[in-house]
């Protein structure tokens, strides 16, 4: 009788737990499975400035430690290009992308209505043809030298050096016994006197050695030159040879304006043509000079060729190494207008130049294209090929856009 009375239970018991089952599985709706469903795909959190991090629950950037989204999922747009693909609207407000609207550029009015111009960068350096070498006159050891820093001025005509020179002590002795027989052989005295004079000896030193009679061991040297001493080749005690430099000096009434014009560049630029200089020491001044020297030689380490101006400089109020900008007026530019992009917005691999085009109105989808540059227009570029006017362009956040593209394994600017 018990044994019929367990049997019963476990029957009742086990018919409960199947009415239970089919009852819960009446009550779940597609609608909670959807939500499910969507909890599993937004547990996948990422960061805005490293898209490459995938956490399974909300924290920080374990990069920079910025707070964590959820990460979205169907990013890509296959459908559309084969090489576009989209972003979440979070992300890219989170990046702070910004795009723009490209339009044309019509050289005939653009830049404040003036002709449209080349920009440059430079410095002052001195005016090689006004670079001059003092040199020794003679041989012998440097005993004194009365200019000794860089920068100092020196005067023609002015005492630079003292010398003792064997050579000179022994030219002395024999001008001194050349007097003696100045009446029977005046040949030989004029030989020996001129050979004082070619060593460039003042006429007064000679002429107070053939007063008194006397040998001047220590000789002094004058300078033949004048400008500021940029180099100096010797020190007290020095030996030196007949024909040595001494010091360089530089002249600095006329200095260069040394700038250079990259290689895609050369084309708008020749000599004569004006040219307006603002240097970083006179911002207010606009300097404006023309080209007289353009380098027949490309310099093949930075693609640039050297360009040069002469400025006149009164009070040396230019120095040399003090920076300056440029603007070379184009005067053979063509007059056809252009694209002109925001320099933002280019990506430069260095053998490539790339931009990010938003291809979709409405929603964040991107695309890479490829463009040729123009000329440099100071801070934009013009776009000779690979935009179109009304195309929308990423001109802030390129290089985040880039990297969402390089994860995704689409077309970028390090993966063709």
């Amino acid at each position: 009788m018990k044994t019929k009375q367990l049997i019963l239970v476990a029957g009742i018991f086990l018919l409960g737990i199947i009415i239970g089952k089919f009852a819960f599985s009446a009550k779940q709706t597609p609608t909670s499975k959807h939500t499910h469903q969507n909890e599993t795909e937004e547990a996948h959190w990422t960061c805005s400035m490293h898209p490459q991090i995938d956490m399974p629950e909300q924290g920080q950037c374990p990069i920079c430690g910025m707070d964590l989204f959820p990460k979205e999922t169907g990013t890509d747009v296959d459908n559309q290009a084969p090489n576009s693909f989209k972003m979440s609207k979070n992300a890219v407000a989170l990046a702070n992308i910004e795009t723009l609207v490209v339009g044309e550029i019509d050289r005939e009015t653009d830049n404040n209505n003036t002709a449209p111009s080349l920009r440059l960068t430079g410095k002052i350096v001195a005016n090689d043809k006004k670079t001059l070498m003092q040199t020794t006159h003679l041989g012998g050891r440097i005993e004194h030298l009365y200019h000794r820093s860089l920068g100092e001025y020196v005067q023609s005509g002015s005492l630079i050096a003292s010398l003792y020179s064997p050579e000179l002590v022994t030219a002395q002795h024999e001008f001194i016994e050349a007097l003696e027989i100045q009446k029977t052989q005046p040949e030989l005295y004029k030989a020996v006197r001129n050979k004082l004079k070619n060593w460039k000896i003042p006429e007064k030193q000679i002429q107070h050695i053939e007063n008194t009679k006397k040998v001047i061991t220590n000789f002094n040297m004058y300078a033949n030159v004048s400008g500021y001493i940029n180099k100096i080749f010797v020190e007290e005690g020095n030996h030196v040879k007949e024909g040595d430099p001494l010091f360089q000096v530089a002249d600095l009434s006329s200095v260069w304006a040394n700038m250079d014009v990259y290689e895609k560049d050369v084309q708008y630029v020749k000599k004569g043509q004006t040219i307006r200089l603002y240097l970083n020491a006179f911002p207010n001044e606009e300097i404006t000079a023309k080209i007289d020297y353009i380098d027949p030689i490309l310099n093949t380490k930075t693609r640039t060729v050297s360009i040069r101006a002469t400025l006149q400089n009164k009070n040396t109020r230019l120095k040399p190494g003090m920076l300056l900008t440029g603007n070379a007026i184009l005067s053979n530019f063509s007059h056809k207008a252009g694209i002109k992009i925001p320099k933002s917005a280019v990506l430069w691999t260095g053998k490539r130049a790339v931009v990010y085009v938003k291809i979709d109105k409405e929603e964040p989808v991107f695309e890479l294209r490829e463009v040729l540059l123009g000329s440099d227009l100071g801070d934009s570029y013009e776009i000779s090929s690979g935009l179109n006017k009304g195309e929308e362009l990423v001109v802030n956040g390129t290089f985040t856009v880039d990297a969402e593209a390089q994860l995704l394994g689409k077309k970028s600017m390090m993966n063709r």
